[in-house]
């Protein structure tokens, strides 16, 4: 799937959870590509964000880096 497409979705993604404002939407939208992306579609996401992440809208790019980090850390057992 293209970057393009990508950054499409995520910001459709942000659009929906804007109305809940930012302390709800934020893990709103890293809560839907966690669980609805799938591996390659998130490590597309990421590559992209780190790249600097052009075309995201805030509150998206918020998320992603969030999300991102969320799934670095290890779980507890």
């Amino acid at each position: 799937m293209s970057p393009d497409r990508l950054i499409y979705m995520a910001n459709q993604i942000g659009t929906f959870f804007r109305s809940q404002g930012h302390d709800k939407a934020v893990p709103g939208i890293a809560e839907h590509i966690k669980k609805f992306w799938d591996p390659r579609m998130k490590r597309a996401i990421f590559a992209h964000l780190d790249a600097g992440g052009a075309g995201l809208e805030p509150n998206v790019r918020e998320a992603l880096i969030a999300l991102k980090q969320a799934m670095l850390l290890p779980t507890a057992p």
